[in-house]
């Protein structure tokens, strides 16, 4: 049977969230698990009269603890949840809006931001790989040596580096520097999959990639595996 909704709570519910204030009240409570009003005073840096308006209106979102703190109620967590999926909406629409906008990243930039993400996972694989090869030479005698093996295992970290970061938020350190994002060519969410088809192309067939996605002739992708995944960069600073 269908649960009849109420409209008028949904929109009371809505009405209360809508404040950027109220919202902030919940997410430091969130944060912070419980605050006393001089606490939110101090965090928030605003009056007491404000404060203490926007408090009421928090009503069933809030409750105090044995030591008359506020913390939030089971209503309180669950709109906590609702605040942060709508941020996350809100960034992805943001990003949507932009990609028809902003230019195609440049392949010189791109090049700047391939080579510290590039520079940064050799790092961390030789760090690993010699502190590794220093504690075989103590039992057998062996010592690290940068020989196919240890490339293609390289290769397999930079993949995924660069999967795992994109999928998450579209930038690896080397694009968030320089001010880069991957998104989907058709604006949809950027998902792991579709990292992981691009950055492949990218960590084990570079040389293919570029010359295929130069054939293209297609200014979206300077890749064949951005194509293929759907992707594109853009400048956000442009």
């Amino acid at each position: 049977m269908k649960m009849t909704i109420d409209e008028e709570s949904v929109s009371r519910i809505l009405s209360e969230l809508s404040h950027p204030l109220r919202r902030e009240i919940l997410l430091k409570l969130d944060e912070r698990v419980e605050l006393s009003f001089t606490d939110l005073l101090h965090t928030l840096d605003v009056d007491t009269g404000k404060l203490s308006f926007h408090i009421r209106r928090l009503g069933g979102f809030l409750e105090h603890t044995p030591t008359g703190k506020y913390q939030l109620s089971k209503l309180g967590e669950n709109a906590v949840v609702f605040i942060k999926d709508v941020e996350a909406w809100a960034v992805e629409a943001d990003i949507s809006s932009k990609v028809s906008v902003l230019p195609i990243a440049a392949l010189k930039k791109r090049t700047y931001a391939f080579s510290i993400d590039f520079i940064m996972s050799l790092g961390i694989y030789l760090a690993t790989a010699i502190a590794t090869g220093l504690l075989s030479s103590l039992t057998t005698g062996g010592a690290f040596r940068f020989d196919f093996p240890n490339i293609i295992l390289f290769l397999v970290l930079l993949w995924t580096y660069s999967t795992l970061l994109e999928g998450f938020s579209g930038q690896t350190l080397g694009k968030r520097i320089l001010g880069l994002k991957v998104v989907r060519a058709d604006s949809k969410r950027l998902f792991y999959d579709h990292a992981a088809v691009r950055n492949f192309g990218k960590a084990f067939l570079l040389p293919f990639d570029l010359l295929f996605g130069f054939r293209l002739k297609d200014k979206r992708f300077k890749r064949y595996f951005d194509r293929f995944a759907g992707t594109m960069v853009i400048d956000l600073r442009s």
